[in-house]
């Protein structure tokens, strides 16, 4: 069995492409059991998992959970919101704890950069970061490349469209990472504002014409508006935005070809995407639900795997 070069999922940017290899083909094998009328495999039932959200979180929260589950692993769900972190318990003081109880594997998400990392470097336990700060989001990545395989075939010279807020956006990171990676030719579209000044040196080119990137492109991701990471205004107004930036069915009518529409949630209909383009045929968001369960759970078996190697 192919194993993982990676001891942890920390993010995109220093993961060996082999490793992202292996983790799309263990997904799809995954994507065919929970398809089964059996669901459940009893592969990791020895191992236990904590899920601890220092962020707020439903999809993503409930996607690891249910990704555990159908591996037979016995699950925490720790929520910092009902915690003793509101008393000051520091984030390796609340994990130790956790980890007391004999916890095999942690997912993590919080609202600082490099929690995962540091975490990785402080106890004995898999790490698997499920979000931190505007820094990564591997997993999302993950299953957004492989959702975008499903449609497209392989992705080398492929033309992948990131649009909206990437400058808050650690989903638009690990995207970028992943894609380039994987041998696909990535644009970044948004208003000036919400494109950060680096961007061009990981090696993706810049616009802010939708209609333009449009027609470029193969298949396109749209981002929401983060508006709680925002401390200033960076456009008019949503109306503003939703005039310049949102995909909808007058723009898609003007192309020759039928992109692959891609969202990774929650979506803000009406502002960045339509209702009518969210759920068409064009659309894969609710395969990239589907496909999140699938792809946690092979980077669980296969973070779980080294575990039984050690």
């Amino acid at each position: 069995m192919k194993r993982l070069q990676a001891e942890h999922l920390i993010g995109i940017r220093d993961l060996p492409t082999s490793d992202i290899e292996i983790i799309m083909e263990w997904a799809a094998h995954f994507k065919e059991i929970i398809n089964r009328p059996i669901k459940k495999v009893p592969t990791l039932r020895d191992i236990t998992i904590a899920n601890v959200f220092f962020e707020n979180s439903t999809r993503t929260r409930l996607s690891f959970e249910l990704a555990q589950k159908r591996l037979s692993a016995d699950v925490v769900n720790f929520s910092a919101a009902s915690s003793s972190v509101k008393k000051g318990e520091t984030l390796i003081d609340t994990v130790n704890n956790i980890l007391a109880m004999k916890v095999d594997m942690v997912v993590i998400r919080h609202s600082e950069p490099g929690a995962a990392r540091f975490l990785s470097e402080h106890v004995k336990s898999k790490v698997i970061n499920a979000g931190d700060g505007t820094h990564e989001h591997p997993t999302q990545a993950l299953l957004d490349a492989f959702s975008l395989q499903e449609r497209l075939g392989d992705l080398v010279g492929k033309k992948i469209a990131i649009v909206g807020d990437i400058t808050h956006s650690r989903v638009a990171i690990s995207n970028i990472h992943c894609l380039i990676k994987l041998g696909a030719k990535v644009k970044v579209c948004g208003p000036t504002t919400l494109i950060p000044k680096y961007i061009k040196s990981m090696g993706v080119e810049v616009s802010h014409d939708l209609q333009e990137t449009l027609v470029w492109c193969d298949a396109v991701n749209m981002l929401r508006i983060q508006l709680e990471r925002q401390t200033d205004a960076h456009f008019p107004s949503l109306r503003d935005y939703a005039l310049r930036f949102q995909l909808n069915k007058e723009r898609l009518s003007t192309l020759n070809k039928e992109l692959v529409i891609l969202h990774p949630g929650p979506i803000n209909r009406g502002v960045e995407i339509t209702t009518e383009v969210a759920d068409s045929e064009q659309s894969v968001i609710l395969d990239q639900v589907e496909n999140g369960v699938a792809v946690r759970m092979a980077v669980i078996f296969l973070l779980a795997q080294q575990m039984h190697r050690n």
